[in-house]
């Protein structure tokens, strides 16, 4: 895998086999190297491999290791089947997701939307280096046609219509900022969907709770290892 990080394992080997500066160089990148821009390199070297779900256990589920995933950042490989399902039965017209990451959550929901013969997913990333190695797996996947790819802030980024499925995948600590940002376009009867909401990473749950308690969701909790919130718009439903 070139540019992203062109080192292969037997790079590696040998730099640590003389013992020089080369091999410190490497441990410093390694250690510098972003958690994405990794996962993203090791995607690279392996391709896509469904291992045993990684998520420690939790009082909501006590077994994470009956679950599959791709890699620890992109959403469980039950939760794809799960969003994709979400699309070819609502049939939606606009789909948003924040944190495209790899793009392979992209590609799931994009099947249904396919499926369907209509609609179409927004997706953004902010990293300009993931979100090129995204755009490239959409690009060589046959569903581009279906997926719209925006480089930029899920803060920032403007969108025009109604959303019907909003599913919420990206840094963690902006997620309630995401979901009241986009909450006055969300159709009240489509579907808020955000991802890592389980009980030990807090952050996510604590968010839609919040946001429940006030009145601008409501909010259903279901127990995956990393956590998915199941949410719909209070405003507007009859």
């Amino acid at each position: 895998m070139g540019g992203l990080f062109p080192y292969t394992a037997m790079h590696w080997m040998g730099a640590e086999e003389c013992g020089g500066n080369v091999g410190f160089s490497l441990r410093r990148m390694l250690k510098k190297e972003k958690q994405e821009h990794r996962i993203l390199r090791e995607i690279g070297l392996k391709g896509d491999v469904l291992e045993m779900e990684y998520h420690r256990a939790t009082l909501e589920c006590p077994h994470p290791e009956r679950w599959s995933m791709y890699d620890s950042m992109t959403a469980e490989a039950e939760v794809l089947e799960f969003l994709r399902t979400l699309v070819t039965t609502m049939k939606p017209e606009l789909v948003v997701e924040t944190g495209t990451f790899s793009g392979i959550s992209t590609l799931w929901i994009a099947e249904g939307l396919k499926r369907n013969g209509c609609g179409k997913i927004i997706t953004c990333e902010f990293d300009p280096v993931v979100y090129a190695k995204a755009k490239t797996r959409i690009e060589e996947s046959g569903l581009s046609e279906w997926i719209e790819c925006r480089n930029e802030s899920s803060l920032e980024m403007r969108v025009e219509g109604t959303i019907d499925l909003f599913f919420s995948d990206s840094d963690m600590p902006i997620r309630e900022q995401e979901v009241r940002r986009y909450l006055p376009q969300i159709n009240p009867f489509g579907l808020i969907v955000m991802h890592d909401a389980s009980s030990h990473l807090k952050t996510v749950r604590d968010a839609a709770l919040k946001l429940e308690r006030e009145g601008l969701i409501s909010v259903v909790l279901l127990p995956t290892p990393r956590g998915l919130v199941v949410a719909q718009r209070r405003e507007g439903r009859r």
